[in-house]
């Protein structure tokens, strides 16, 4: 990863451009890149600025170490730094997790490109499924994660998953919670290409260069066209997902399961 000297190493997001290709990486290593409110707000606005330059054609996300992200951060994701004010924090009903989806795929006209490095689990799963293409490291994991803490899916995964791989697959994959390596994630259609490790970083910079050889308005109106035929109330429909997570957090099953994640064992659900 070439680093840009100008993104100190202690941002949770390091950025740096390489022709018309803008690269954003997440930064948490230590903490397998799970999103703390910093992290995913400077995913947020990291894309939408690379959106508004018209010197980038193409964007690349990825995550630093071992792990892509390991969904959110459950020892604590910290202070909320949402860069909204005032009265738009208050009415803010989609926060973060939402804006993913709404940034990657239609505020962003851009072709976004996730480079899987590692494991992707929970609402690091969303992010990545939210981007248009993904290239996935031999060794790199898919994770539903959110059936482990009691929770239903967030950040767009019940709208981009079943076009990804089809309904019956999605339901099967989010209930099952299972744990999809990167051949399964090649065949079920999780992913378009596989890399071997060594050769993920060089492969993502390579696909996206490819891109911006294309005329970049003609990109950016076939992305238009795409997510405008698959378009739903995508905004409304976020909120019913967030609405339903809270729905589960609060429940005494999702207070159980979580006890069960940090204590290491299998959950008791109770139905309540």
């Amino acid at each position: 990863m070439t680093q840009d000297p100008h993104t100190p190493m202690s941002d949770p997001a390091l950025v740096h451009d390489k022709g018309h290709v803008r690269t954003i990486v997440l930064n948490r290593p230590d903490k397998m890149n799970a999103l703390s409110h910093a992290l995913a707000w400077a995913i947020v606005t990291e894309v939408q600025k690379a959106a508004h330059d018209d010197n980038v054609w193409a964007i690349a996300l990825t995550g630093r170490g071992r792990a892509f992200c390991a969904g959110l951060d459950l020892s604590g994701p910290g202070e909320d730094v949402s860069p909204l004010s005032g009265q738009e924090r208050l009415m803010d009903d989609v926060s973060w997790v939402g804006r993913f989806a709404l940034v990657l795929r239609h505020e962003c006209d851009k072709p976004v490109v996730v480079g899987l490095n590692g494991v992707a689990a929970g609402a690091g799963l969303s992010l990545a499924m939210a981007a248009d293409v993904r290239i996935m490291g031999r060794s790199a994991r898919l994770v539903a994660g959110y059936p482990r803490i009691g929770a239903s899916p967030d950040g767009g995964l019940t709208w981009t998953l079943p076009q990804a791989i089809g309904y019956e697959q999605a339901m099967r994959f989010l209930l099952e919670n299972r744990t999809v390596d990167a051949d399964e994630a090649l065949r079920l259609g999780f992913v378009s290409e596989v890399a071997e490790d060594d050769a993920l970083e060089a492969r993502l910079a390579e696909y996206c260069a490819q891109l911006t050889e294309r005329a970049p308005i003609a990109a950016r109106l076939t992305k238009r066209g795409i997510a405008r035929a698959t378009a739903i109330d995508l905004e409304d429909h976020l909120r019913y997902e967030l609405a339903n997570i809270r729905r589960a957090f609060a429940t005494e099953d999702a207070a159980e399961a979580r006890k069960a994640f940090f204590e290491k064992r299998a959950p008791i659900f109770r139905g309540r």
